[in-house]
């Protein structure tokens, strides 16, 4: 089986510092959903790996996020995108739980549910811990400059092989070999 774990905020969808809280906040990047599409072609599972502290913050709840989730997925299949799962950890930093990232428990929980090994899959982030929790699982770390992306460029510490790109439908392409190396931005 082949699969991709992505970040949503930042890689997917248009990133806030006040957070995405309503179904109307969610707005895809140009190109990111025809990425998924693509991705889906070539034969991949789309899992998605998402902190979402705002309900512990109280910012949104269950019921909302599951809107936004919807939608999501919605828009996905109006391109013919497949998200196979969405991941995430409701837990504030504070919590001290495994499941938010830079911490590998969700993508642990993904490897138990897709019963498959991570080592070698790549995922995709815009922030260090996304990476991080990702490297931490086997995981081929991919940094796009999207959301927080140029941020953690220029901060760094970035996990061993880090492989950097513009966007996530820049990354796609290398990855289905379809434009070539030209589109990687060298760490």
């Amino acid at each position: 089986m082949k699969m991709i774990i992505l970040d949503r905020d930042g890689v997917i969808n248009y990133d806030s510092p006040a957070f995405i809280k309503s179904p109307a906040e969610w707005v895809p990047i140009p190109g990111s959903l025809e990425a998924i599409a693509r991705l889906n072609q070539a034969g991949y599972r789309v899992v998605v790996a998402s902190n979402q502290s705002g309900i512990a913050r109280e910012l949104f709840d269950m019921t909302v996020l599951n809107a936004i989730h919807q939608k999501m997925h919605t828009s996905a299949q109006l391109v013919g995108a497949s998200i196979d799962a969405v991941f995430f950890c409701p837990h504030a930093a504070v919590d001290s739980c495994d499941c938010r990232k830079p911490k590998s428990g969700m993508f642990e929980e993904i490897g138990k549910r897709f019963k498959v090994s991570l080592k070698g899959v790549p995922t995709v982030g815009d922030s260090l811990r996304d990476l991080q929790a990702g490297f931490n699982s086997g995981c081929l770390p991919y940094l796009v400059l999207t959301g927080k992306g140029e941020k953690t460029q220029e901060t760094g510490g970035l996990p061993p092989g880090t492989q950097v790109f513009p966007d996530l439908a820049a990354m796609v392409n290398v990855l289905l070999k379809t434009t070539g190396a030209a589109a990687h931005i060298p760490v």
